[in-house]
């Protein structure tokens, strides 16, 4: 998986942030065949959050053309891992709804598979035990996460697990150690501004999906109206602009 998405360590050092990271790792997907929507939000109602605490994703596995959805209210970082759990179903063939989570075996097989699958896709165990530097205390762990997470550009709850997993010497007990920090994540997390439409509804209903139905509606396979409600609009000035946008049409 880490091959066919090109998303080793590598690659992930070209990428200054956790954003530029998701757009590589959605892109990479996409080109693999994978409809990949990222939303936080009900329809475009910027006031029907999507709560992560509820669910974070899910997969949805098809021939032609199989889904990863995630929920976009996570932050960055978790929606990488989200992400990729998502992967880890379609690649393994099951359809599922996940709250992907490092922390916890969640007593499903196929869950506990997937969330091993992602975790060893973005964070190695031979690469995590040779990048840690081992710490005293509490205060100077947080310190050794934040750079963890920025180097592998995953959450600092990801890295926590995977120290666990590797038997890394921690200054406390693990579960300690995973409630103060999903403390600090949860007190970071922001809901953010709705951003530009026409960069933000194609990663809703996935940059593929919408560059299909553009060309198909500009080919005459599909009507303009049926095109708008697939894409989340009604005016054709719209269609225009995100067509123009994604470069459809010339």
């Amino acid at each position: 998986m880490r091959e066919a998405l090109a998303f080793g360590m590598e690659e992930r050092r070209q990428h200054s942030n956790w954003s530029e990271a998701l757009r590589a790792l959605t892109a990479q997907a996409e080109d693999l065949g994978v409809l990949v929507m990222v939303s936080g939000v009900v329809g475009s109602n910027t006031h029907r959050v999507l709560n992560p605490e509820e669910f974070r994703g899910f997969a949805l596995v098809d021939d032609l053309a199989p889904v990863a959805f995630v929920n976009g209210s996570d932050t960055k970082a978790a929606q990488i891992f989200t992400l990729a759990h998502e992967l880890a179903h379609i690649w393994l063939g099951q359809t599922a709804l996940s709250n992907a989570s490092p922390a916890r075996a969640e007593g499903n097989t196929v869950e506990d598979w997937c969330n091993l699958v992602a975790a060893e896709l973005l964070v190695p165990l031979d690469a995590i035990t040779s990048a840690y530097e081992r710490i005293d205390s509490a205060n100077e762990l947080a310190a050794e996460l934040d750079r963890l997470a920025r180097v592998f550009k995953v959450s600092t709850l990801v890295i926590l697990r995977r120290l666990k997993d590797a038997e890394a010497p921690l200054p406390g007990s693990y579960w300690d150690l995973y409630a103060s920090e999903l403390d600090r994540v949860m007190s970071l997390r922001a809901s953010g501004s709705g951003g530009n439409f026409y960069n933000t509804q194609p990663v809703r209903v996935s940059k593929r999906f919408a560059r299909a139905v553009i060309a198909n509606a500009l080919e005459g396979q599909t009507l303009y109206r049926d095109a708008y409600q697939l894409l989340g609009f009604k005016k054709h000035s719209t269609f225009v602009e995100l067509a123009h946008t994604l470069g459809v049409g010339g």
